[in-house]
């Protein structure tokens, strides 16, 4: 009879696995849980004040207030989940007083009996909350397209003062909690202007600051074709620190994939990987150029927009090459505008039909960019762009709505593999599917961290305790349930 190989006939084989799967894990680490900022609001370099970020919250508040009215007008105007069941015309007052009455004290006795009212109504709420709260969660300082091309002098001066008010918005506290600076390509005719922007705002910013950056700074490289482009990104990273003073690693970057040759290389391999590696762990994000990339692939402009199947294909591309790499992939921008086309003045105030005719104009542009990112979330892509601060409430908005829509079945979810993730572990099984539930526990952080709901909330609905939810980690979610 045939016996089967002892185990330490085939031990070599385990030992060449086992290091095979630690390259893989190193590889792959699967979401960091930490906070992704849900958009980043470019703007030209020669705009940057410290003091940009409020700015930009009390424009975007006076965006809502004058088009957006109410949660009623809002909602009809985003046409919000569940809301073509809300009447929002022939209301009797008293009924409308007595709904808006049950909103304010008590908006979770609505949930169940108008939930379209509710949704509508917290979103709005919350949106204005966090407008006045934290307007802004990531900036970048644009060197590129949002500045264009300048003398030497003239950006040598916006780079310095750019700076300059960096540093002012660290003492003073106004800046976003992620920041930075977006450079010049590095192509052949701009890598030296590129990299002498980036030298003297850094230096400027350091000499500023005493030696810091503020938190969650990052460089992002646009219109990336090749490695090599990385990789002298990253070796001035590594001569800048020490001659800066910073601490080894500190510098960070951003990829910018709009090029059809960022996607495959020459020869038909995905560049995705091979830009990564590159960045020598300094990589932080990717973030997709829809107009760049429509572009390359001789769409007409006429038919450039965030949903074309063009963008889909590169979009996914991007998270199958980064999936579980623990980088954060966002999506592009939405380039029609909420502005009103008739301005009034002392002499000439608006009439009637204009004031409407703003008012179409504004809503339409508003649901534009709320479908836009709502098919970013659904394609797992967390994050976007925003160009003018009357996005701003669309892009809360949109996210608000994704996050409370899903929300009831996520807890569910999580509270059921929580308990039974819980109970193999206890009876001494290998648990090895923590990555679907740091996945769910990834959709209440993302939640948390832009406002759409509380801790609180959280903790009620999921019977995670504090301590589970601040680990950020699944795994130790469990480890603390066998202790």
């Amino acid at each position: 009879m045939k016996t089967p190989l002892p185990l330490e006939a085939v031990q070599e084989l385990l030992e060449q696995l086992h290091f095979a799967n630690q390259r893989f894990t190193q590889r792959y680490p699967g979401e960091s849980g930490n906070r992704q900022p849900v958009h980043t609001v470019y703007g030209g370099a020669h705009l940057f004040k410290s003091d940009s970020t409020p700015k930009l919250g009390a424009l975007a508040l006076r965006s809502l207030e004058q088009y957006g009215g109410d949660w009623l007008v809002f909602g009809k105007a985003l046409d919000l989940p569940g809301f073509e069941n809300v009447p929002t015309s022939g209301f009797e007052v008293a009924d409308l007083a007595d709904l808006n009455s049950q909103l304010e004290k008590n908006p979770a006795s609505v949930q169940h009996t108008n939930r379209p009212a509710w949704l509508a109504y917290t979103v709005y709420t919350r949106v204005v909350e966090k407008l006045e709260r934290e307007p802004v969660e990531d900036f970048r300082i644009d060197f590129e397209d949002g500045y264009g091309a300048r003398p030497d002098a003239e950006e040598d001066g916006h780079a310095a003062a750019a700076a300059r008010e960096v540093a002012k918005g660290m003492q003073e506290q106004t800046l976003p909690p992620f920041i930075g600076i977006r450079i010049k390509p590095f192509t052949d005719e701009l890598k030296e202007r590129s990299v002498r922007t980036l030298g003297i705002f850094l230096a400027t910013l350091v000499g500023e600051t005493g030696g810091k950056l503020p938190s969650n700074f990052v460089v992002t490289l646009p219109k990336v074709t090749i490695p090599e482009q990385v990789t002298v990104l990253v070796d001035l990273f590594d001569r800048y620190e020490p001659h800066l003073g910073l601490p080894t690693g500190s510098l960070k970057l951003e990829l910018m994939i709009e090029t059809t040759q960022s996607i495959l290389n020459e020869e038909g391999q995905s560049n995705l990987p091979k830009l990564l590696n590159a960045a020598r762990g300094r990589c932080v994000g990717a973030h997709f150029g829809t107009y760049d990339y429509t572009a390359s692939c001789s769409i007409t402009a006429a038919h450039q927009h965030m949903t074309h199947a063009a963008c889909d294909f590169a979009r996914h591309m991007m998270k199958v090459a980064f999936a579980n790499t623990g980088i954060f992939l966002s999506d592009g921008a939405t380039n029609v505008m909420p502005t009103p086309r008739h301005r009034a003045t002392r002499e000439h105030p608006l009439n009637e039909h204009q004031m409407e005719e703003n008012r179409q104009i504004v809503h339409r542009a508003w649901k534009l960019h709320y479908d836009h990112i709502q098919h970013s979330l659904t394609n797992a892509f967390y994050q976007g762009w925003d160009l003018h601060p009357a996005q701003l409430p669309t892009r809360y908005a949109a996210v608000y709505a994704f996050f409370l829509e899903g929300l009831d079945a996520a807890a569910e979810r999580l509270r059921n593999f929580v308990e039974k993730a819980a109970q193999a572990t206890l009876v001494g099984d290998v648990f090895d599917d923590a990555a679907t539930g740091q996945g769910l526990l990834n959709y209440f952080l993302r939640a948390i961290n832009c406002g759409a709901i509380t801790e609180t909330e959280a903790l009620t609905m999921t019977s995670l305790t504090l301590e589970d939810l601040r680990s950020r980690s699944f795994v130790k979610i469990l480890e603390n349930r066998r202790q």
